[in-house]
């Protein structure tokens, strides 16, 4: 393998944001690895010594009763989740109009955003009608599979 071939390589790490590649053959081993190392960072992190923690400014907020769980804030709406891993996007063109909004009414169907995956846009659409009321992924941003997007009700 020669310098070229890896150049290429990394170029294609970093066009479809890679971190690690390993490759081996019969008498060669290459490893690329891009940005920080988890391990190393876990280890830094426990050899900080721990900050006292800030006294508190303002009163806290009732505990509850010992035994009970606290109540989880409940979502409102159903979520619209990622089909894939890719990039997403919630207009068409950089310079057009977001497909929904806040308080955008939707039917089966519609097409809600985008998400882009090795160079394909795949438009993701509506499996039920409703009225978005949260945007939770942003724009531009990666999403892997199951990442919530949208909130409709």
């Amino acid at each position: 393998m020669d310098l070229q071939e890896i150049r290429k390589i990394v170029e294609l790490m970093n066009e479809h944001g890679l971190t690690h590649f390993d490759l081996t053959k019969k008498d060669f081993h290459l490893k690329l690895k891009k940005g920080a190392d988890v391990d190393d960072l876990r280890g830094l992190l426990a050899a900080l010594p721990t900050a006292a923690a800030p006294a508190p400014v303002a009163a806290a907020a009732p505990m509850p009763a010992a035994g009970s769980p606290a109540p989880a804030p409940a979502a409102e709406g159903t979520e619209i989740t990622s089909p894939m891993v890719g990039t997403f996007y919630r207009k068409p063109a950089p310079d057009a109009p977001n497909f929904v909004d806040v308080g955008s009414t939707v039917s089966v169907g519609q097409t809600v955003c985008i998400i882009e995956a090795m160079k394909v846009m795949n438009e993701i659409k509506a499996e039920k009608s409703g009225t978005i009321c949260e945007v939770v992924a942003e724009d531009g941003t990666a999403v892997q599979f199951g990442d919530p997007l949208f909130r409709i009700k």
